[in-house]
């Protein structure tokens, strides 16, 4: 919880206890007697906003309050298996705030839970909890879902993936399913993924006004060539990579006035040489740049289109990693030896690059490749991950300081830095002196503000002031280095003035 979000919701006191709640000095029994506090403010910064001990984990599992409970079931910093505790929770509220991804929370990205729960959510959950799962599916189990002993998780496997994607063997099995209602779902996909193979049947299908079922068959189904022709003057990008489409409509589509139709065509694996040869030279770079990553393209080919790749642009974390998606090792170092950068980009994604390949990438010329295997590899080095911090203003730009490798010690230098960003790492430093500490409380940041107050160097009559302090009393209370006694003062502070 942010001190905005406590200083909105929450009174002095309750700013403080909250501030208790996230400090990770607080002993257990503190922590257990926060548990009980009537705030639901500082109810949930304990059990939504930071990692927790057994033994309070098993006192909010049995916590009486469903909101406290459903605050934990959306914890990010949690272990899931923890969470996992409440499948079976009886109040609808706390169910669904499982069933959905937890939220990211400053740099602890959100942990699916175990395929066992996501099983027994599938098995057991109302199916309005159910839209939001998708997220929570580890590739693995999405693999094994139209297999799976449990006839619920076949049903939901069927409608995951399309019927094509699913081996003959497997498509038979289902349609022999002993479970009626697998049974019905599976001959429905295989009857629709008929239906959009047939061109005759998308033809009546197709609605005459734009809609999604209008998008989807113009982009998925096969069409006739009347179909085509009609959609020609005004759905070109729609149909620009349909695999129906022949060689003779590519080439027009390839040559359309609109150069956001030649982009998307320019990405079709089958885009035939002559193709690919005018899209080379395409007056427009979005053009050029979509051709330049061809994969039936050299790097000869490649070297000789002029594109150009944005620097400053947003570079995300990855999906969930799926061995089996990967290409194989030769594939990952010709991607990362290849002189395009956004086919060293593709390789930086994979967390199981080999040393030699992280070291190379480490030092690439392209600030995209460096940022993806910051965010993405194990392995990724100290000074590439500050430097990736320093030199990217992007998403995710704060994540990469809760990488294992992100460097702590030195962060000092960066006390006085322009950026305050960069002023930020300097409050990352165990460190860093407790009269610069002091001197960040006073920094106009408001987030350099926050940190300062929560660091462990900060001395104690400075703390002291702080717990005072409107604003920066829940960081100073959050503050490693303020005394145990004064939690247990804060929390009976609150209890008296409860009583009188």
């Amino acid at each position: 919880m942010t001190p905005e979000q406590i200083s909105e919701s929450a009174g002095p006191a309750e700013r403080r206890l909250a501030g208790v709640a996230l400090n990770p000095a607080a002993p257990v029994d503190v922590l257990l007697r926060l548990l009980a506090s009537e705030s639901a403010a500082v109810r949930m910064a304990l059990t939504r906003d930071r990692a927790l001990p057994g033994p309070v984990v098993d006192a909010v599992v049995a916590h009486p309050d469903r909101r406290t409970r459903g605050f934990f079931a959306e914890n990010p910093y949690a272990d899931p298996e923890q969470r996992a505790r409440l499948v079976d929770d009886p109040e609808y509220h706390v169910r669904g705030r499982l069933a959905r991804e937890p939220r990211a929370g400053g740099t602890c990205m959100p942990r699916p839970l175990p395929d066992r729960t996501v099983v027994r959510i599938i098995e057991t959950y109302e199916s309005d909890h159910l839209w939001e799962l998708n997220r929570l599916v580890s590739p693995g189990l999405q693999r094994a879902m139209t297999t799976h002993p449990s006839a619920k998780v076949r049903c939901m496997g069927i409608g995951r993936l399309s019927w094509k994607s699913l081996t003959p063997d497997v498509q038979d099995a289902l349609l022999a399913d002993p479970d009626p209602e697998v049974r019905k779902s599976a001959d429905e996909s295989r009857r629709s993924y008929e239906r959009l193979r047939d061109p005759d049947a998308v033809r009546e299908s197709l609605p005459a006004h734009r809609c999604h079922a209008h998008t989807h068959l113009l982009m998925y189904g096969a069409l006739a060539p009347d179909v085509v022709a009609a959609a020609l003057p005004r759905h070109a990008w729609l149909i620009a990579r349909n695999d129906s489409v022949p060689p003779e409509t590519v080439a027009l589509l390839a040559a359309h006035p609109d150069p956001k139709v030649r982009t998307r065509v320019a990405t079709r694996p089958d885009l035939g040489p002559s193709e690919r040869r005018a899209l080379a030279v395409d007056p427009d770079p979005e053009v050029r740049l979509a051709l330049s990553v061809h994969p039936a393209l050299t790097e000869a080919e490649r070297a000789a289109i002029d594109y150009e790749v944005e620097q400053g642009g947003p570079f995300l974390h990855s999906p969930p990693y799926d061995p089996e998606l990967l290409p194989d090792r030769e594939q990952i170092r010709a991607l990362a030896l290849s002189a395009h950068p956004l086919l060293r980009r593709r390789a930086a994604r994979e967390p199981h690059l080999p040393a030699d390949l992280v070291a190379l990438l480490a030092d690439d010329s392209d600030l995209g490749v460096r940022v993806l295997l910051g965010q993405n590899h194990p392995d990724a080095p100290a000074a590439l991950l500050l430097r990736c911090f320093l030199e990217y203003t992007g998403c995710d730009r704060w994540h990469l300081t809760g990488h294992g490798n992100f460097p702590r010690a030195g962060l000092a230098r960066f006390a006085d830095d322009e950026d305050p960003a960069a002023r930020r790492l300097a409050l990352l430093d165990p460190g860093l002196p407790g009269d610069v500490a002091d001197r960040l409380t006073r920094y106009p940041d408001p987030q350099v503000r926050a940190d300062a107050a929560r660091h462990p160097r900060l001395p104690q009559d400075r703390i002291a002031a702080l717990l005072d302090d409107p604003e920066l009393a829940h960081g100073a209370a959050a503050n490693p280095a303020l005394p145990v006694a004064t939690m247990y003062a804060l929390i009976a502070a609150v209890g008296q003035r409860a009583a009188s």
